[in-house]
Protein backbone atom coordinates (compact mmCIF):
# COMPACT_ATOMS: atom_id res chain seq x y z
CA UNK A 1 0.00 0.00 0.00
CA UNK A 2 1.63 3.18 -0.92
CA UNK A 3 2.13 6.16 1.80
CA UNK A 4 -0.57 8.80 1.49
CA UNK A 5 0.61 12.62 1.67
CA UNK A 6 -0.25 14.87 4.31
CA UNK A 7 -3.39 16.35 2.14
CA UNK A 8 -4.82 13.04 1.83
CA UNK A 9 -4.41 11.89 5.02
CA UNK A 10 -5.97 15.27 5.78
CA UNK A 11 -9.21 14.59 3.09
CA UNK A 12 -9.56 11.45 4.55
CA UNK A 13 -10.00 12.20 8.25
CA UNK A 14 -12.35 15.11 7.27
CA UNK A 15 -14.60 12.33 4.47
CA UNK A 16 -14.81 9.72 7.70
CA UNK A 17 -15.49 12.16 10.17
CA UNK A 18 -17.92 13.68 7.98
CA UNK A 19 -19.47 10.20 7.50
CA UNK A 20 -20.09 9.44 10.92
CA UNK A 21 -21.39 12.66 11.13
CA UNK A 22 -24.03 12.02 8.87
CA UNK A 23 -25.19 8.85 10.46
CA UNK A 24 -25.59 10.12 13.67
CA UNK A 25 -29.48 9.91 13.89
CA UNK A 26 -32.31 9.85 16.00
CA UNK A 27 -32.66 5.51 16.86
CA UNK A 28 -36.34 5.85 15.55
CA UNK A 29 -35.97 2.28 13.84
CA UNK A 30 -39.57 0.35 15.03
CA UNK A 31 -37.79 -2.77 15.65
CA UNK A 32 -35.24 -1.22 18.18
CA UNK A 33 -37.69 -1.69 20.99
CA UNK A 34 -37.70 -5.19 20.37
CA UNK A 35 -34.53 -6.23 20.11
CA UNK A 36 -34.29 -4.27 23.14
CA UNK A 37 -36.80 -6.47 24.70
CA UNK A 38 -35.05 -9.39 23.37
CA UNK A 39 -31.87 -8.42 24.86
CA UNK A 40 -33.32 -7.71 28.10
CA UNK A 41 -34.98 -11.55 27.99
CA UNK A 42 -31.37 -13.07 27.67
CA UNK A 43 -29.95 -11.63 30.38
CA UNK A 44 -32.52 -11.78 32.52
CA UNK A 45 -33.61 -16.04 31.86
CA UNK A 46 -29.28 -16.54 30.71
CA UNK A 47 -31.04 -18.11 27.75
CA UNK A 48 -32.22 -17.49 24.08
CA UNK A 49 -35.93 -17.62 23.54
CA UNK A 50 -36.72 -20.21 21.31
CA UNK A 51 -40.66 -19.39 21.19
CA UNK A 52 -42.44 -16.58 21.20
CA UNK A 53 -42.35 -14.55 24.59
CA UNK A 54 -43.91 -11.23 23.79
CA UNK A 55 -47.00 -11.46 22.25
CA UNK A 56 -50.62 -13.92 23.05
CA UNK A 57 -51.28 -14.34 19.42
CA UNK A 58 -48.38 -16.64 18.66
CA UNK A 59 -46.87 -17.39 22.63
CA UNK A 60 -45.44 -20.54 22.37
CA UNK A 61 -44.72 -20.68 18.50
CA UNK A 62 -41.39 -21.47 17.78
CA UNK A 63 -39.00 -18.08 17.34
CA UNK A 64 -35.87 -18.25 15.45
CA UNK A 65 -33.87 -15.22 16.98
CA UNK A 66 -30.81 -14.96 15.08
CA UNK A 67 -30.14 -11.51 15.71
CA UNK A 68 -29.62 -12.87 19.40
CA UNK A 69 -26.07 -11.87 20.04
CA UNK A 70 -26.46 -8.18 18.50
CA UNK A 71 -29.49 -7.80 20.62
CA UNK A 72 -27.35 -8.58 24.03
CA UNK A 73 -25.32 -5.79 22.49
CA UNK A 74 -27.98 -3.17 21.78
CA UNK A 75 -29.20 -3.72 25.24
CA UNK A 76 -25.54 -3.66 26.88
CA UNK A 77 -24.78 -0.46 24.97
CA UNK A 78 -28.33 0.94 26.17
CA UNK A 79 -27.53 -0.16 29.92
CA UNK A 80 -24.21 1.60 29.80
CA UNK A 81 -24.58 4.92 27.90
CA UNK A 82 -28.48 4.92 27.08
CA UNK A 83 -29.30 6.35 23.73
CA UNK A 84 -26.59 8.44 23.59
CA UNK A 85 -24.22 5.56 23.65
CA UNK A 86 -26.19 3.12 20.91
CA UNK A 87 -26.29 6.67 18.15
CA UNK A 88 -22.58 6.68 19.05
CA UNK A 89 -21.49 3.07 18.43
CA UNK A 90 -24.21 2.70 15.24
CA UNK A 91 -22.46 5.92 13.98
CA UNK A 92 -18.89 5.04 14.26
CA UNK A 93 -20.21 1.08 12.73
CA UNK A 94 -21.90 2.89 9.88
CA UNK A 95 -18.70 5.09 9.03
CA UNK A 96 -16.24 2.01 9.57
CA UNK A 97 -18.67 0.31 6.87
CA UNK A 98 -17.22 2.45 4.35
CA UNK A 99 -13.36 2.54 4.89
CA UNK A 100 -13.54 -1.45 3.27
CA UNK A 101 -14.82 -0.18 0.61
CA UNK A 102 -12.64 2.95 0.12
CA UNK A 103 -9.52 0.70 -0.06
CA UNK A 104 -11.04 -1.12 -2.97
CA UNK A 105 -12.24 2.23 -5.04
CA UNK A 106 -8.59 2.44 -6.58
CA UNK A 107 -5.48 4.38 -6.19
CA UNK A 108 -6.57 7.79 -6.71
CA UNK A 109 -7.03 8.81 -2.74
CA UNK A 110 -9.73 11.68 -4.09
CA UNK A 111 -11.53 9.88 -6.76
CA UNK A 112 -11.89 6.94 -3.87
CA UNK A 113 -13.20 9.29 -1.26
CA UNK A 114 -15.68 11.28 -3.23
CA UNK A 115 -16.89 7.29 -4.69
CA UNK A 116 -17.10 6.25 -0.84
CA UNK A 117 -19.46 9.53 -0.19
CA UNK A 118 -21.64 8.68 -3.40
CA UNK A 119 -21.75 4.83 -2.03
CA UNK A 120 -22.92 6.33 1.56
CA UNK A 121 -25.59 8.58 0.04
CA UNK A 122 -27.25 5.56 -1.85
CA UNK A 123 -27.40 3.30 1.21
CA UNK A 124 -28.56 5.93 3.71
CA UNK A 125 -31.96 4.64 3.63
CA UNK A 126 -31.00 1.68 5.25
CA UNK A 127 -28.77 3.86 8.15
CA UNK A 128 -29.98 4.03 11.78
CA UNK A 129 -29.72 1.91 15.45
CA UNK A 130 -30.19 -1.60 14.15
CA UNK A 131 -28.88 -4.89 13.09
CA UNK A 132 -28.46 -4.56 9.55
CA UNK A 133 -25.87 -1.86 10.34
CA UNK A 134 -23.67 -4.97 11.26
CA UNK A 135 -24.48 -6.73 8.14
CA UNK A 136 -23.51 -3.83 5.97
CA UNK A 137 -19.79 -3.37 8.11
CA UNK A 138 -19.61 -7.09 7.80
CA UNK A 139 -20.80 -7.42 3.69
CA UNK A 140 -17.98 -4.84 3.18
CA UNK A 141 -15.26 -6.47 5.15
CA UNK A 142 -16.35 -9.90 3.26
CA UNK A 143 -15.67 -7.96 -0.44
CA UNK A 144 -12.24 -6.68 0.66
CA UNK A 145 -10.91 -9.98 1.98
CA UNK A 146 -12.29 -11.61 -1.26
CA UNK A 147 -10.69 -8.73 -3.47
CA UNK A 148 -7.25 -9.60 -1.18
CA UNK A 149 -7.80 -13.09 -1.75
CA UNK A 150 -6.60 -12.31 -5.49
CA UNK A 151 -3.08 -11.70 -4.14
CA UNK A 152 -2.88 -13.32 -1.10
CA UNK A 153 -5.47 -16.86 -0.99
CA UNK A 154 -4.44 -17.28 2.55
CA UNK A 155 -6.67 -14.19 3.85
CA UNK A 156 -9.64 -16.36 2.84
CA UNK A 157 -9.02 -18.10 6.45
CA UNK A 158 -10.21 -15.11 7.91
CA UNK A 159 -13.84 -15.45 6.22
CA UNK A 160 -13.62 -18.43 8.82
CA UNK A 161 -14.14 -16.46 12.24
CA UNK A 162 -16.36 -13.67 10.54
CA UNK A 163 -18.83 -16.29 9.34
CA UNK A 164 -19.24 -17.49 13.64
CA UNK A 165 -19.55 -13.93 14.65
CA UNK A 166 -22.22 -12.94 11.76
CA UNK A 167 -23.97 -16.02 12.21
CA UNK A 168 -24.78 -15.12 15.77
CA UNK A 169 -25.22 -11.58 14.63
CA UNK A 170 -27.66 -11.42 11.74
CA UNK A 171 -29.16 -13.55 8.80
CA UNK A 172 -27.12 -11.45 6.70
CA UNK A 173 -24.22 -14.07 6.85
CA UNK A 174 -26.07 -15.61 3.97
CA UNK A 175 -24.96 -12.69 2.18
CA UNK A 176 -21.43 -13.40 2.54
CA UNK A 177 -22.20 -17.18 1.62
CA UNK A 178 -23.44 -16.09 -1.58
CA UNK A 179 -20.89 -13.70 -2.69
CA UNK A 180 -18.24 -16.53 -1.89
CA UNK A 181 -20.35 -19.22 -4.20
CA UNK A 182 -21.03 -16.23 -6.92
CA UNK A 183 -16.82 -15.90 -7.06
CA UNK A 184 -16.47 -19.35 -7.33
CA UNK A 185 -19.46 -19.95 -10.21
CA UNK A 186 -17.29 -17.08 -12.05
CA UNK A 187 -13.49 -18.19 -12.11
CA UNK A 188 -14.16 -21.31 -12.16
CA UNK A 189 -16.41 -20.40 -15.39
CA UNK A 190 -13.89 -17.90 -16.49
CA UNK A 191 -11.29 -20.72 -15.96
CA UNK A 192 -13.12 -23.35 -18.20
CA UNK A 193 -13.13 -20.47 -20.85
CA UNK A 194 -9.36 -19.80 -21.16
CA UNK A 195 -8.94 -17.08 -18.66
CA UNK A 196 -5.70 -17.82 -16.15
CA UNK A 197 -6.89 -19.07 -12.61
CA UNK A 198 -4.85 -21.54 -10.83
CA UNK A 199 -6.38 -24.80 -9.93
CA UNK A 200 -5.19 -24.17 -6.36
CA UNK A 201 -7.27 -20.41 -6.18
CA UNK A 202 -9.80 -22.57 -7.48
CA UNK A 203 -9.97 -25.58 -4.74
CA UNK A 204 -9.18 -22.95 -2.16
CA UNK A 205 -12.19 -21.17 -3.14
CA UNK A 206 -14.19 -24.61 -3.00
CA UNK A 207 -12.77 -25.66 0.88
CA UNK A 208 -13.44 -21.87 2.34
CA UNK A 209 -16.49 -22.11 1.16
CA UNK A 210 -17.19 -25.42 2.36
CA UNK A 211 -15.72 -24.92 5.62
CA UNK A 212 -18.18 -21.71 5.98
CA UNK A 213 -20.90 -23.73 5.44
CA UNK A 214 -20.17 -26.36 7.97
CA UNK A 215 -19.61 -23.10 10.43
CA UNK A 216 -22.78 -22.10 10.29
CA UNK A 217 -24.98 -24.29 12.77
CA UNK A 218 -22.48 -22.30 15.94
CA UNK A 219 -25.33 -20.79 16.90
CA UNK A 220 -27.90 -21.37 19.31
CA UNK A 221 -30.59 -22.06 16.44
CA UNK A 222 -28.70 -24.72 15.08
CA UNK A 223 -29.01 -26.03 11.59
CA UNK A 224 -32.66 -23.64 11.43
CA UNK A 225 -30.17 -20.76 10.24
CA UNK A 226 -29.52 -22.60 6.84
CA UNK A 227 -33.33 -22.11 5.68
CA UNK A 228 -34.49 -18.71 7.54
CA UNK A 229 -32.60 -16.28 5.13
CA UNK A 230 -34.23 -18.58 2.24
CA UNK A 231 -37.79 -18.34 4.47
CA UNK A 232 -37.52 -14.63 4.40
CA UNK A 233 -36.65 -14.05 1.08
CA UNK A 234 -40.05 -16.27 -0.03
CA UNK A 235 -42.29 -14.50 2.35
CA UNK A 236 -45.00 -12.64 0.21
CA UNK A 237 -46.41 -10.97 2.97
CA UNK A 238 -43.38 -8.98 3.90
CA UNK A 239 -42.73 -8.37 0.83
CA UNK A 240 -45.96 -6.77 0.27
CA UNK A 241 -46.41 -4.77 3.90
CA UNK A 242 -43.04 -4.09 5.06
CA UNK A 243 -41.35 -0.79 3.22
CA UNK A 244 -37.84 -2.14 3.23
CA UNK A 245 -38.59 -5.08 1.64
CA UNK A 246 -39.93 -3.63 -1.03
CA UNK A 247 -38.59 -1.83 -4.25
CA UNK A 248 -37.10 1.04 -4.01
CA UNK A 249 -39.59 3.96 -5.01
CA UNK A 250 -37.49 6.74 -7.34
CA UNK A 251 -40.45 9.65 -7.06
CA UNK A 252 -38.45 9.58 -3.28
CA UNK A 253 -35.36 12.04 -3.56
CA UNK A 254 -33.46 9.85 -0.99
CA UNK A 255 -33.60 7.08 -3.53
CA UNK A 256 -31.90 8.83 -6.37
CA UNK A 257 -28.35 8.10 -4.97
CA UNK A 258 -29.01 4.35 -6.06
CA UNK A 259 -30.75 5.73 -9.25
CA UNK A 260 -27.76 7.86 -10.16
CA UNK A 261 -25.30 5.05 -9.44
CA UNK A 262 -27.33 2.41 -11.89
CA UNK A 263 -27.08 5.20 -14.49
CA UNK A 264 -23.20 5.72 -14.03
CA UNK A 265 -22.59 1.72 -13.91
CA UNK A 266 -24.72 1.84 -17.35
CA UNK A 267 -22.83 4.44 -18.56
CA UNK A 268 -19.22 2.66 -17.73
CA UNK A 269 -20.29 -0.30 -18.97
CA UNK A 270 -21.58 1.03 -22.57
CA UNK A 271 -17.91 3.08 -22.92
CA UNK A 272 -16.35 1.49 -25.73
CA UNK A 273 -12.83 0.89 -24.34
CA UNK A 274 -14.08 -0.33 -20.95
CA UNK A 275 -14.07 -4.28 -20.36
CA UNK A 276 -15.62 -5.45 -17.27
CA UNK A 277 -14.31 -9.27 -15.96
CA UNK A 278 -17.40 -11.93 -15.86
CA UNK A 279 -16.93 -12.57 -12.47
CA UNK A 280 -18.00 -8.64 -11.57
CA UNK A 281 -20.47 -8.58 -14.61
CA UNK A 282 -22.05 -11.56 -12.62
CA UNK A 283 -22.04 -9.97 -9.62
CA UNK A 284 -23.53 -6.62 -10.66
CA UNK A 285 -26.13 -8.48 -12.32
CA UNK A 286 -27.67 -10.78 -9.00
CA UNK A 287 -26.84 -7.33 -6.94
CA UNK A 288 -28.28 -4.99 -9.32
CA UNK A 289 -31.84 -7.31 -9.25
CA UNK A 290 -31.45 -7.65 -5.55
CA UNK A 291 -31.30 -4.12 -5.12
CA UNK A 292 -33.88 -3.35 -7.47
CA UNK A 293 -36.46 -5.80 -5.66
CA UNK A 294 -35.62 -4.44 -2.31
CA UNK A 295 -34.53 -1.67 -0.77
CA UNK A 296 -32.76 -3.30 2.16
CA UNK A 297 -30.73 -4.47 -0.22
CA UNK A 298 -29.16 -1.97 -2.04
CA UNK A 299 -26.46 -2.07 -0.03
CA UNK A 300 -25.14 -5.35 -2.04
CA UNK A 301 -25.11 -3.39 -5.12
CA UNK A 302 -23.60 -0.45 -4.08
CA UNK A 303 -20.74 -2.25 -2.00
CA UNK A 304 -19.76 -4.18 -5.67
CA UNK A 305 -20.72 -1.71 -7.94
CA UNK A 306 -19.01 1.50 -6.92
CA UNK A 307 -15.72 0.45 -6.84
CA UNK A 308 -15.88 -0.74 -10.02
CA UNK A 309 -16.90 2.81 -11.25
CA UNK A 310 -14.33 4.43 -9.11
CA UNK A 311 -11.80 2.45 -11.02
CA UNK A 312 -12.89 2.96 -14.02
CA UNK A 313 -13.08 6.54 -13.60
CA UNK A 314 -9.34 6.57 -12.25
CA UNK A 315 -8.35 4.73 -15.64
CA UNK A 316 -9.92 7.58 -17.56
CA UNK A 317 -8.67 10.71 -15.84
CA UNK A 318 -4.76 8.91 -15.87
CA UNK A 319 -5.86 7.78 -19.68
CA UNK A 320 -6.31 12.43 -19.80
CA UNK A 321 -2.89 13.04 -17.81
CA UNK A 322 -4.77 14.61 -15.20
CA UNK A 323 -2.41 15.43 -12.37
CA UNK A 324 -2.96 16.79 -9.12
CA UNK A 325 -0.93 19.60 -7.24
CA UNK A 326 -2.72 20.66 -4.11
CA UNK A 327 -0.10 21.40 -2.37
CA UNK A 328 2.02 24.60 -3.89
CA UNK A 329 4.17 26.21 -2.41
CA UNK A 330 2.65 26.64 1.38
CA UNK A 331 5.33 26.68 4.09
CA UNK A 332 5.67 23.26 6.02
CA UNK A 333 4.48 24.79 9.67
CA UNK A 334 1.60 26.82 8.06
CA UNK A 335 0.57 23.70 6.00
CA UNK A 336 0.49 21.16 8.93
CA UNK A 337 -1.55 24.10 10.82
CA UNK A 338 -4.02 24.10 8.19
CA UNK A 339 -4.17 20.25 8.08
CA UNK A 340 -4.93 19.62 11.85
CA UNK A 341 -7.09 22.69 12.51
CA UNK A 342 -9.30 21.30 9.00
CA UNK A 343 -9.39 17.80 11.04
CA UNK A 344 -10.05 19.39 14.54
CA UNK A 345 -12.63 21.99 12.63
CA UNK A 346 -14.31 18.78 11.18
CA UNK A 347 -14.45 16.89 14.75
CA UNK A 348 -16.12 19.55 16.63
CA UNK A 349 -18.82 19.58 13.77
CA UNK A 350 -18.89 16.29 13.91
CA UNK A 351 -19.40 15.96 18.31
CA UNK A 352 -21.52 19.39 18.17
CA UNK A 353 -24.10 17.58 15.30
CA UNK A 354 -23.89 14.35 17.18
CA UNK A 355 -24.94 15.86 20.70
CA UNK A 356 -27.72 18.04 19.20
CA UNK A 357 -28.61 14.16 17.67
CA UNK A 358 -29.12 13.11 21.05
CA UNK A 359 -30.66 15.85 22.56
CA UNK A 360 -33.41 15.26 20.51
CA UNK A 361 -33.63 11.74 20.99
CA UNK A 362 -36.77 12.11 23.33
CA UNK A 363 -38.55 14.51 21.16
CA UNK A 364 -37.57 11.85 18.18
CA UNK A 365 -39.14 9.35 20.49
CA UNK A 366 -42.54 11.23 21.19
CA UNK A 367 -43.14 11.97 17.44
CA UNK A 368 -42.69 8.59 16.14
CA UNK A 369 -43.85 6.14 19.04
CA UNK A 370 -46.95 6.62 21.75
CA UNK A 371 -45.16 7.65 24.61
CA UNK A 372 -48.21 9.28 26.12
CA UNK A 373 -50.45 6.39 25.55
CA UNK A 374 -47.99 3.87 26.91
CA UNK A 375 -47.41 6.43 30.16
CA UNK A 376 -51.16 6.05 30.67
CA UNK A 377 -51.53 2.54 30.30
CA UNK A 378 -47.94 1.73 32.50
CA UNK A 379 -50.58 2.96 35.45
CA UNK A 380 -54.36 1.84 34.09
CA UNK A 381 -53.96 -1.61 32.82
CA UNK A 382 -55.98 -2.60 29.98
CA UNK A 383 -59.18 -4.03 29.52
CA UNK A 384 -58.83 -7.69 27.91
CA UNK A 385 -56.36 -7.95 24.91
CA UNK A 386 -55.09 -5.43 23.51
CA UNK A 387 -54.56 -5.01 18.94
CA UNK A 388 -51.89 -2.70 18.17
CA UNK A 389 -50.32 -1.43 15.16
CA UNK A 390 -47.53 -3.42 13.42
CA UNK A 391 -44.69 -0.64 13.94
CA UNK A 392 -45.33 0.24 17.54
CA UNK A 393 -45.58 -3.61 19.31
CA UNK A 394 -41.98 -3.37 19.49
CA UNK A 395 -42.54 -0.18 21.68
CA UNK A 396 -45.06 -2.11 23.44
CA UNK A 397 -43.20 -5.20 24.47
CA UNK A 398 -40.05 -2.68 25.33
CA UNK A 399 -42.25 -0.31 27.77
CA UNK A 400 -45.01 -2.86 28.81
CA UNK A 401 -44.06 -6.65 29.33
CA UNK A 402 -44.45 -8.87 30.72
CA UNK A 403 -47.53 -7.26 32.03
CA UNK A 404 -48.90 -6.31 28.75
CA UNK A 405 -48.20 -8.98 25.57
CA UNK A 406 -48.73 -7.46 22.16
CA UNK A 407 -50.92 -8.75 18.98
CA UNK A 408 -48.21 -7.94 16.58
CA UNK A 409 -44.88 -6.52 16.43
CA UNK A 410 -41.46 -6.42 13.71
CA UNK A 411 -40.75 -10.07 13.77
CA UNK A 412 -43.05 -10.59 10.63
CA UNK A 413 -41.54 -14.31 10.42
CA UNK A 414 -42.70 -15.43 14.04
CA UNK A 415 -46.76 -14.57 12.56
CA UNK A 416 -46.53 -15.93 9.31
CA UNK A 417 -47.99 -14.84 5.83
CA UNK A 418 -51.97 -15.82 6.61
CA UNK A 419 -51.71 -13.36 10.17
CA UNK A 420 -50.01 -10.49 8.18
CA UNK A 421 -52.65 -10.46 5.94
CA UNK A 422 -55.57 -10.52 8.46
CA UNK A 423 -53.93 -7.48 10.41
CA UNK A 424 -53.86 -5.30 7.19
CA UNK A 425 -57.60 -6.54 6.46
CA UNK A 426 -58.36 -5.21 10.16
CA UNK A 427 -55.66 -1.93 10.08
CA UNK A 428 -56.94 -0.98 6.50
CA UNK A 429 -60.75 -1.32 6.99
CA UNK A 430 -60.93 -4.13 4.16
CA UNK A 431 -62.92 -7.25 3.27
CA UNK A 432 -64.27 -8.46 6.93
CA UNK A 433 -61.59 -6.16 9.06
CA UNK A 434 -63.37 -7.40 12.46
CA UNK A 435 -62.55 -10.81 12.00
CA UNK A 436 -59.14 -10.25 14.01
CA UNK A 437 -60.94 -8.11 16.13
CA UNK A 438 -63.53 -10.85 16.66
CA UNK A 439 -61.21 -13.61 16.91
CA UNK A 440 -59.10 -12.67 19.52
CA UNK A 441 -61.70 -11.14 21.98
CA UNK A 442 -59.85 -7.83 21.37
CA UNK A 443 -60.81 -5.18 24.26
CA UNK A 444 -58.37 -2.33 23.73
CA UNK A 445 -56.91 -0.79 20.80
CA UNK A 446 -53.78 1.34 20.38
CA UNK A 447 -53.38 2.86 17.20
CA UNK A 448 -52.35 5.68 15.41
CA UNK A 449 -55.22 8.14 15.16
CA UNK A 450 -55.43 9.09 12.09
CA UNK A 451 -55.28 5.25 10.66
CA UNK A 452 -58.10 4.19 8.72
CA UNK A 453 -58.97 1.59 11.87
CA UNK A 454 -59.19 4.76 14.00
CA UNK A 455 -61.67 6.25 11.82
CA UNK A 456 -63.86 2.71 11.44
CA UNK A 457 -63.69 2.70 15.40
CA UNK A 458 -64.48 5.91 16.68
CA UNK A 459 -68.03 5.72 14.14
CA UNK A 460 -68.09 1.68 15.46
CA UNK A 461 -71.37 1.24 17.63
CA UNK A 462 -69.45 -0.74 20.86
CA UNK A 463 -66.09 1.22 20.90
CA UNK A 464 -65.84 4.40 22.37
CA UNK A 465 -62.56 6.89 22.69
CA UNK A 466 -60.37 5.81 25.91
CA UNK A 467 -57.32 8.19 25.56
CA UNK A 468 -56.21 10.77 22.91
CA UNK A 469 -52.83 12.10 22.92
CA UNK A 470 -50.22 13.23 20.41
CA UNK A 471 -49.46 10.08 17.81
CA UNK A 472 -52.10 7.86 19.30
CA UNK A 473 -55.41 7.17 20.07
CA UNK A 474 -56.87 4.30 22.58
CA UNK A 475 -60.05 3.15 21.63
CA UNK A 476 -61.95 0.20 23.79
CA UNK A 477 -65.44 -1.84 23.92
CA UNK A 478 -68.32 -0.04 25.95
CA UNK A 479 -69.45 -3.57 26.47
CA UNK A 480 -66.23 -5.91 27.12
CA UNK A 481 -66.88 -8.94 25.46
CA UNK A 482 -66.96 -12.05 27.70
CA UNK A 483 -63.72 -14.39 26.92
CA UNK A 484 -60.53 -13.34 26.82
CA UNK A 485 -57.77 -16.01 25.43
CA UNK A 486 -55.12 -17.77 26.88
CA UNK A 487 -52.03 -18.23 24.79
CA UNK A 488 -53.15 -21.39 23.23
CA UNK A 489 -56.21 -19.92 21.96
CA UNK A 490 -56.89 -19.88 18.07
Amino acid sequence: MRRISEIEATFLAVLFLGLFAMAARNATDPDLWWHLATGRFIAQHNAVPHTDPFSYTSAGKPWIAHEWLTDILLYGLYRLGGFAGLIVVFAAVISAAFFPLYLRCGPNTYIAGVATVCAALATRPVWGVRPQILSLLLTSLWLLILERSEHNLKVLWWTLPLTVLWVNLHAGYALGLALLALLLASEWFEHKVGEQHSPSRLRMLAIILGLDLLLVPLNPNGTKLYWYPIATLRSTAMQTYIAEWASPNFHHPEYWPFLLLVLALFAIAGWPRVRIRFRDLLLLIVSLVAGLRSTRLIPFFVLIAVPIISKQSTKWLQNRKMKQSLRGHVPPLAYKTLNVSIILGMAAFAGVHTAEVIRQQPQSETQHFPEDAVSRLETHHPAGPIFNSYDWGGYLAWKLYPSVRVFIDGRADVYGDQFLHDFADTYELKDDWRKSLNRWHIQTVLIPKDSALATGLRSAPGWIVWFEGEQAVVLTRSVPVRTRPGPSSP
